[in-house]
């Protein structure tokens, strides 16, 4: 009987060693720098006025994953921004905010933002350090107000320590949030896919790779200019019209009928985990995708030219071309510790 005891004193011993472990705050200094891979042009944003310390980094990641950015404490950046999914929202057509409302709009990844002109599907925000107010003060998003949220950090003991880490003193402002949220969100460089070691010389497509590669030089690279995969200009991409969702696009920011139905051009990295697709995610595979483009194209005023009449796909191109998408899924990205939330 003392045997069959200390057997199962042993097993759970194993079993309670077996947890995954913690992810731990962390990180090394040299982890925390300004990437410009070669090829790639100028970021828009530098961090010359926003200098990258790990200290600001691990600031930035505790917000990113903190609810207490939205009213009822409940909803996050990462709620809506997951890291397996290239911080995109798996599952998900459009946003889910506070109270389970829903927004009009799919959630886009986060990766490589330093390069964006603009942010939002319709351009509305010029600035990555601006970018978090538009989420934090939608009334169907976060629907919380900056000064809430600086009165909730800094009554926090643990944000008393971080700010002081990060800033030297734990003054908590939201000019100070939206700079450690840009460091965190502006190292999160996506460069390590199969398409970027090819590029370098590491690697080597398939055949069908090739074929899809060559195929999307061809008829796709006009809007989605490598390295990045976007041209980040706003395009009518000949979607039919949810008139529930009153949704005028570029032009809800422009007020000019000439950018009515416009988006974006989102980037293709990561494309194969990014789903659902298109600004309103009503698409959930490539092969949707591809369809739209080369039998769904609804013509419009606003219409791209270069859509009118659609995109002539075979079948087989079809496939060349999904496999060429799938060459830009960088695995470490998604699965990178320093980017996943502090347990």
């Amino acid at each position: 009987m003392k045997k069959i005891f200390f057997y199962i004193v042993i097993c759970l011993g194993f079993i309670s060693c077996s947890v995954d472990p913690e992810i731990k705050p962390e990180i090394l200094e040299d982890e925390i720098k300004e990437i410009i891979p070669e090829g790639w042009p100028t970021p828009k944003y530098n961090f010359s006025n926003n200098p990258l310390t790990k200290e600001k980094f691990t600031l930035g990641r505790y917000l990113f994953y903190d609810p207490i950015m939205s009213a009822n404490n409940t909803i996050s950046c990462g709620s809506c921004h997951q890291q397996f999914v290239a911080f995109a929202n798996a599952g998900h057509d459009v946003s889910h905010g506070i109270n389970g409302l829903l927004g009009n709009r799919n959630a886009p990844a986060i990766q490589n933002v330093n390069w964006l002109p603009t942010f939002m599907h319709d351009g509305g925000i010029l600035n990555l350090e601006v970018m978090p107010l538009a989420p934090i003060t939608n009334p169907v998003e976060m629907n919380e107000s900056m000064a809430n949220v600086v009165n909730k950090i800094a009554v926090s003991a643990k944000y008393k320590q971080l700010f002081t880490e990060a800033y030297g003193d734990d003054a908590v402002s939201s000019q100070r949030i939206f700079k450690a949220l840009a460091t965190f969100m502006g190292t999160m460089y996506s460069n390590n896919s199969k398409y970027d070691l090819v590029k370098n010389g590491k690697e080597s497509f398939t055949s069908q790779e090739q074929s899809g590669y060559n195929l999307f030089v061809q008829k796709c690279a006009s809007c989605h200019k490598e390295p990045l995969f976007s041209d980040f200009d706003f395009k009518n991409n000949g979607l039919s019209v949810i008139v529930a969702y009153g949704d005028s696009g570029r032009a809800h920011i422009t007020s000019n009928p000439s950018d009515r139905h416009k988006y974006k051009t989102p980037s293709l990295r990561n494309i194969e985990l990014t789903g659902p697709y298109m600004h309103d995610g009503r698409f959930t595979t490539l092969d949707q995708c591809l369809n739209h483009y080369s039998s769904g194209i609804v013509s419009s005023p606003t219409l791209d030219p270069q859509l009118i009449g659609g995109i002539s796909l075979s079948s087989q191109d079809k496939s060349n071309l999904i496999a060429f998408l799938k060459t830009l899924t960088d695995p470490k990205f998604l699965t990178e510790s320093r980017f996943s939330e502090i347990k």
